[in-house]
């Protein structure tokens, strides 16, 4: 099952009463497909089409599994970071090809390791549309205090 697009107007729920940071897509994300499906601390959850996206051979290209699994773990991670006050930035991101993927659509979903004051990581799975596993990807960000 692939999951649907949030609409716009759709609040998650958290148990913290601070205002959650609200993912915005950059230009890379609009230009390679990208839809936020979820977004919570526990979980961030998007889509991108393997069309417009692939490599000189036909294949879902490598690199755009980096991007936009690196940009679906750093959403996740700012989300936590602004229950704390603070933004995150990437430090280290790694990343295993499992299989290869020709069309359809991928989900790419963050979930914590470790969510620490100073420092977070995140699991990030990208799945085809049966469910199976292209990519996993590990990715840590540094807690920040935003600069003024």
């Amino acid at each position: 099952m692939t999951p649907q697009p949030r609409d716009t107007d759709v609040q998650t729920a958290e148990p913290n009463t601070r205002d959650l940071w609200k993912i915005t897509l950059g230009e890379l994300d609009e230009k390679m497909g990208v839809k936020i499906v979820e977004e919570s601390v526990d979980r961030v959850v998007a889509t991108m089409p393997v069309e417009g996206n692939r490599q000189s051979f036909g294949l879902l290209h490598g690199g755009a599994s980096l991007a936009v699994g690196e940009a679906v773990g750093s959403w996740a991670a700012v989300i936590h970071a602004s229950t704390l006050g603070k933004t995150a930035v990437g430090v280290d991101v790694s990343a295993t090809h499992h299989r290869s993927a020709r069309s359809g659509l991928i989900t790419i979903t963050a979930t914590p390791i470790h969510l620490g004051g100073t420092l977070t990581t995140h699991e990030v799975l990208i799945t085809n549309d049966a469910g199976q596993r292209l990519c996993t990807l590990r990715i840590t960000n540094l807690l920040l205090h935003p600069r003024n």
